[in-house]
């Protein structure tokens, strides 16, 4: 059958903005206990609902806990480590009141703690006294910062007991085989988790209070994250100390380099609960590492540091825990989304329990990722992954080329991976060609690139982006008066910045992007409070850079048609960034649209909303380029077209 010519962006896709919203579910923190296995599920349809969901080799596959109990919680905002499984029994933190139930095998959600401003993640069992150990955050005082503890508390959410304080932030209370030890990460403002943290070992006595404790890295500037005991009783965890993020181990007193690789062996901890790495056995882990923006799996002998790859089809593998000769991880790869995957370590064949879609999608249809180096700079390279235009039933006229989305992903600490995703794929099967830019400051190219940002977030960012999108156009593949840029969270903040001080982009679509540095620094949560020092400067010291990075104090020179989308439930950047942007330009006569959304916080996580989202910015992109759309869509407001 001969393919159909029609105009880049008109192209008739079996990728709606329905599959895209619904079709995939966001899995999440694994846990094993006995021959079972646990995983999270953040589910679009069910309006972001966090279900746990166990796999038995009995009872099959089953949701724990049931609507409307959601289980996440909101320490750092940003959550992670919502729940633990004692002894067939679940202990998790509801999203609505932050409350911790627990519940028992055929019963229903009961509530241990009480109706309060305490908050809780991270969650260890302390088997030997028979408690919880976790991560606490006191929003009690409210004219006063929250204060972030590590605590304890019996079974029954009774005789708590505060373990570790004084410090800003704190993470990872793991405790060794025998309880006589707890090892914990803590950080203090202006620094984040993967700038410089502090690694603790604290002896407890038998009441569990720590009695002696000692720093393990004293007068180091590292990232340190992941501490892990292994069955013998040594503290491993991951360390950037040689510019990567290796694994090392304290033992006999001194701090040991298990195995240097020019890889990373973690991912920035922005949630609680990360595990790229454990034990097969006291000298035997089983990890994953990424270069270049592809992860791996390997075996890694601690005696000699040999590293052994492990062949599979996954490129993207995180929340990596074994047990019982088996290895569980989420794993993706270009063809497939993510996935839980069961992987036999005597004869590595892997098995997935659970896909995060149950859409198949033609490969005809599908666009491969394909890495990208390209200069920017100050003579440096940047890196990226760019996505041709691809749909086995449509090709486009001879000589016309695709327009061009440059997608900047958010952090500014992450990065694209090139598993697959169905909302890079909605664009590229209408005859989009698409760059996800790991620019200076992403994670995966070690220490020193993550430093580039250091005092330049709202330029290095923003070159980077620029010059991969030129870099495209030199090579030929796209077209120059059809160059987009898209990005949420700082990923906006990149995109607005972009339109407002470069000429390259026609068009551009923040979701929930920044733009008032001032305005972020003074209003937004705990966590993020400072981060900014890092990212741009002291403040107010370095006042005059946040002005100058700032687009919202620019608006004159913002010429672009831009579409804002915003959740007006969004604690991190408040919904008045946005508003500012919509009713200067609607009054300085430019094209502008903003869709903003009701019980949406900082990341859609609703389908209905996803997809409005997702099916508004190509509307948009429609009118602006004066492509036809081959689906029938709700318009968009846009106001001066």
């Amino acid at each position: 059958m001969s393919k159909r010519i029609s105009p880049y962006g008109s192209w008739k896709s079996p990728i709606t903005g329905d599959i895209v919203a619904s079709g995939n579910v966001g899995l999440g923190q694994i846990e094993i206990e006995n021959k079972d296995v646990y995983w999270s599920e953040m589910r679009p349809s069910e309006k972001g609902r966090c279900v746990i969901v166990k796999h038995s080799p009995v009872e099959g596959t089953i949701d724990i806990n049931p609507s409307p109990f959601n289980a996440r919680t909101r320490v750092h905002e940003y959550g992670g480590g919502s729940y633990k499984v004692i002894k067939n029994e679940v202990f998790f933190t509801n999203f609505a009141d932050q409350r911790i139930y627990r519940m028992k095998p055929v019963e229903n959600p009961k509530p241990i703690t009480l109706e309060t401003e305490l908050r809780h993640a991270d969650f260890e069992f302390d088997s030997t006294r028979d408690r919880l150990i976790c991560v606490r955050e006191d929003h009690t005082e409210k004219s006063r910062e929250a204060v972030n503890t590590i605590v304890s508390m019996n079974l029954e959410g009774k005789n708590f007991k505060t373990l570790v304080q004084g410090n800003g932030f704190y993470s990872s209370p793991r405790i060794s085989p025998k309880g006589k030890y707890l090892a914990w990460l803590t950080w203090n403002h202006p620094h984040m988790p993967w700038n410089k943290t502090q690694l603790w070992i604290g002896k407890l006595s038998q009441d569990g209070s720590i009695e002696e404790q000692i720093q393990i890295n004293n007068n180091i500037t590292e990232s340190i994250v992941q501490p892990l005991w292994s069955p013998d009783s040594i503290l491993y965890f991951v360390s950037d100390r040689n510019n990567w993020w290796n694994i090392y181990c304290w033992k006999d007193g001194e701090v040991k380099n298990v195995c240097s690789k020019e890889a990373e062996f973690a991912e920035p901890p922005w949630i609680f609960a990360q595990s790229n790495y454990d034990f097969e056995s006291e000298n035997r882990i089983i990890c994953s590492f990424n270069q270049k923006g592809r992860w791996h799996i390997a075996h890694l002998n601690t005696e000699n540091g040999k590293l052994e790859v492990i062949e599979t089809p996954y490129t993207y593998i995180s929340s990596l825990y074994t047990k019982n000769d088996y290895a569980f991880f989420i794993g993706g790869s270009p063809r497939e989304a993510t996935s839980i995957v069961r992987m036999n370590l005597k004869t590595l064949n892997t098995e997935v329990l659970k896909r995060s879609s149950k859409i198949t999608v033609d490969s005809g249809y599908l666009s491969q990722p394909k890495p990208i180096e390209f200069p920017t700079e100050k003579g440096l390279t940047a890196y990226g992954i760019y996505y041709r235009p691809r749909n086995k039933d449509f090709t486009a006229p001879s000589g016309s080329l695709p327009p061009l989305l440059i997608s900047v992903h958010g952090g500014p600490t992450a990065a694209a991976s090139t598993t697959l995703s169905l909302k890079i794929q909605f664009w590229t099967s209408r005859g989009f060609a698409v760059v996800e830019v790991n620019y200076g400051g992403s994670t995966g190219y070690g220490r020193e690139y993550r430093e580039r940002l250091r005092g330049q977030w709202g330029v290095v960012d923003l070159n980077d982006n620029v010059n991969a999108a030129k870099y495209m156009v030199e090579l030929g593949e796209v077209d120059e008066e059809k160059l987009a840029i898209s990005g949420g969270s700082s990923g906006g903040y990149t995109t607005i910045n972009s339109l407002t001080f470069r000429d390259i982009f026609k068009a551009g679509a923040s979701y929930y992007g920044i733009s008032d540095l001032e305005t972020f620094v003074k209003e937004t949560h705990k966590f993020e409070s400072r981060y900014l020092e890092y990212l741009v400067g002291p403040y107010p010291e370095k006042k005059d850079l946040y002005y100058q990075r700032s687009a919202i104090n620019f608006l004159d020179q913002l010429d672009v048609p831009i579409i804002l989308f915003q959740g007006l439930d969004d604690k991190i950047v408040p919904p008045n960034q946005a508003e500012l942007i919509f009713e200067a330009l609607k009054n300085r006569g430019r094209p502008v649209a903003y869709l903003a959304f009701e019980g949406e916080q900082h990341g859609f996580k609703q389908a209905k909303n996803i997809k409005r989202s997702l099916e508004a910015e190509l509307f948009f992109y429609s009118q602006i380029f004066g492509f036809t759309l081959a689906d029938l869509i709700e318009p968009v407001e846009i106001e001066n077209l």
